[in-house]
């Protein structure tokens, strides 16, 4: 790619590509440099660091991420068919690009994370979801984290073979999303003591 017309968004698009190609962690500023065919160096008046530059591309990729899950569940109303949609949509873009989707697995700052539409947006379409099944905080917070960890497990555990049982990982994936609708409908109260 030629040197003129070098902008932060150029080399952001630029480098949740390689993280596609060539894995999040062989995103460097070096290898984006060589891409670009500048010195290391030239990067810099775009980029502050190489944090600087994954924390670009992890609100990228949740932008991306946000909007295919947020056309997904459009006009579906609330239950099982919503939460379907929402961890399929999940799953794809996690299969299709995993270096982005790595990308969106890291911790960004708080403050970067509320000053961001796409941000807002993933906390919106997701709380949006589990609201419908009657949840309130702390149970919502507590769904969303068991959402998170069983769709990143799953997708993690397929991406690299890990499956190795004959059962068809389809229907393994859609009864785990019955169960999780079950278990949603059927949400635990607060644990109490026996003195409570």
């Amino acid at each position: 790619m030629p040197r003129a017309g070098l902008t932060p968004e150029r080399l952001v698009a630029a480098a949740v590509e390689l993280a596609d190609e060539a894995g999040f962690e062989g995103v460097t500023l070096s290898a984006l440099a060589r891409r670009f065919g500048v010195k290391d160096a030239s990067l810099y008046s775009h980029v502050r660091s190489l944090k600087d530059l994954r924390t670009r591309m992890a609100l990228l990729a949740g932008g991306e991420m946000i909007d295919r899950i947020a056309e997904a569940v459009e006009g579906r109303g609330a239950g099982r068919d919503t939460l379907a949609a929402f961890a399929a949509a999940y799953r794809a873009y996690a299969l299709e690009h995993p270096g982005r989707y790595a990308a969106t697995q890291i911790r960004i700052d708080r403050e970067l994370v509320t000053d961001s539409p796409a941000m807002r947006r993933t906390a919106d379409v997701t709380y949006g979801m589990l609201r419908a099944y009657g949840l309130e905080e702390p149970d919502l917070t507590d769904a969303v984290r068991l959402l998170r960890s069983t769709f990143h497990g799953y997708c993690a555990l397929e991406s690299t073979g890990a499956f190795g049982a004959p059962r068809d990982v389809q229907v393994s994936w859609d009864r785990a999303i019955d169960a999780l609708h079950v278990l949603l409908l059927n949400w635990p109260g607060e644990k109490r003591t026996c003195d409570g």
